[in-house]
């Protein structure tokens, strides 16, 4: 269920291994300031902005990870050199990287040195290259801040552009008529109907939420089910799931049940993350509510 988003810690970006060259960032003679986590970091182009990310909002931006002399991680060789976008978020542990993005506001870059001996004394996981005593470098790049409203009116508008509204519309009124439903449409073209009423209270944005789930396919084919497994959990609103999750799961109450028949364009679209899930496939999914 995860679309088009990466948490980022130190750690895992030290994960990514995509060598590609051996050009040493260059250092801008200005002294380093340190954070109370231990983090040390230089603003070497300093944009003069006034927003910083706030929890919950997204950053849009371009990492490289170095250690010594050789480049771990690049995320233009990964994605094009298009920006990757994070989600701004308290640190969870000494070290932890996304501490750095409330430190930039847009325009801005800087280089940041994480200590091995800091994420190792945090239980986070270690490679074989990162060695003791030791600091991780980031190279970063902010491009932009966006709230999560401004993010996903983005992903709206550019899932829209690779699907068929209209098709959708119509497959979806021929499929209702045929099997006599009457879910409730919203204004995005999501349509849902709530199949077990609770009292309980709703979620809000930013709130880990507990969800077990079924998918289908039209023709009735489960593509992917949590069911004998543990409910998913994320954090709702914030991008982590498809579009057509974000809102729908937003208008449950606690323990309730609902179908959610989502369009294409808040699905996944033509990037399909399954064989068993076709390009530009509306998605019907059996939810509940299990707890936030």
């Amino acid at each position: 269920m995860k679309y088009f988003h990466y948490i980022l810690t130190a750690a895992a970006c030290a994960t990514l291994l995509g060598c590609a060259s051996s050009k040493k960032v260059k250092v801008k003679d200005v002294p380093f300031t340190k954070t109370a986590s231990g983090i040390r970091y230089k603003i070497l182009k300093d944009a003069k902005g006034d927003q910083y990310a706030k929890e919950g909002d997204y950053v849009e931006l371009h990492i490289q990870t170095w250690f010594e002399d050789s480049l771990i991680f690049s995320s233009k060789e990964q994605t094009g050199g298009k920006p990757v976008a994070f989600p701004a978020a308290p640190p969870r542990f000494n070290g932890d990287l996304s501490e750095a993005f409330t430190l930039m506001t847009a325009g801005d870059s800087a280089i940041f040195l994480v200590p091995v001996d800091t994420l190792k004394a945090n239980k986070q996981t270690m490679q074989p290259w990162m060695k003791e005593g030791k600091s991780i470098l980031y190279s970063i790049e902010l491009i932009s801040i966006k709230t999560a409203d401004e993010l996903q009116k983005m992903r709206e508008a550019k899932a829209q552009e690779s699907s068929d509204p209209k098709k959708d519309e119509k497959m979806l009124q021929d499929y209702f008529a045929e099997n006599n439903l009457h879910p409730a449409r919203r204004e995005s073209g999501l349509y849902y109907q709530v199949t077990h009423v609770t009292n309980g209270e709703k979620p809000i944005p930013g709130q880990k939420v507990k969800v077990h789930y079924t998918g289908r396919l039209m023709d009735g084919t489960i593509f992917d089910s949590s069911t004998g497994k543990e409910p998913l959990t994320f954090a709702l609103g914030r991008g982590q799931v498809i579009l057509g999750w974000d809102e729908g799961v937003a208008l449950l109450k606690k323990g309730e049940k609902a179908t959610l028949y989502i369009p294409s364009y808040l699905a996944y679209g033509d990037r399909s993350p399954s064989p068993k899930i076709p390009p530009n496939s509306i998605l019907i999914f059996e939810v509940e509510l299990v707890d936030f």
